[in-house]
């Protein structure tokens, strides 16, 4: 078996849960920048570009089902070019993070979108986020430039 098959399979969802949001936010909006202090921002972009390593994805489509089961939001395109990815996550989970004043909203699922980027177009890529408080939602920003492959 391939490991991305292998990999794949193991992030589908084997039964419905429920999990605390509460939980889930005590972890990532309180431990850990407790914990890394002002470099939380850099290292939850890193860990992000970690976690797309371990769990490399063949393609677009793919990312969304990650994101989906990761209880990330709902990933999708806004608008795509050559060099750019304009994509756009929501959730209901989002509201009091993208609400929030703190200065790494979302750092995790930008780094884990640069590195998918990356490994499926083979250039090295750079993913920013733009939180939309009126609505709701996250817009990320990837970039890519075709003449800097990995």
């Amino acid at each position: 078996m391939k490991e991305s098959t292998a990999l794949e399979q193991s992030i589908q969802p084997l039964e419905t849960r429920t999990i605390s949001i509460f939980g889930y936010e005590l972890i990532r909006e309180t431990l850990l920048p407790e914990i890394f202090g002002k470099d939380t921002p850099e290292i939850l972009y890193w860990a992000g570009k970690r976690l797309a390593r371990k769990y490399p994805l063949a393609d677009f489509e793919s990312m969304l089902e990650f994101f989906a089961t990761a209880s990330w939001g709902t990933l999708e395109i806004v608008k795509e070019s050559k060099t750019q990815l304009d994509l756009e996550l929501t959730s209901p989970l989002l509201a009091p993070r993208v609400k929030s004043k703190a200065e790494h909203f979302f750092q995790l699922e930008a780094g884990f979108i640069a590195q998918q980027i990356e490994l499926q177009k083979e250039v090295v890529a750079e993913t920013f986020e733009h939180p939309v408080k009126k609505s709701n939602k996250v817009q990320f920003t990837v970039k890519w430039d075709q003449n800097d492959p990995l």
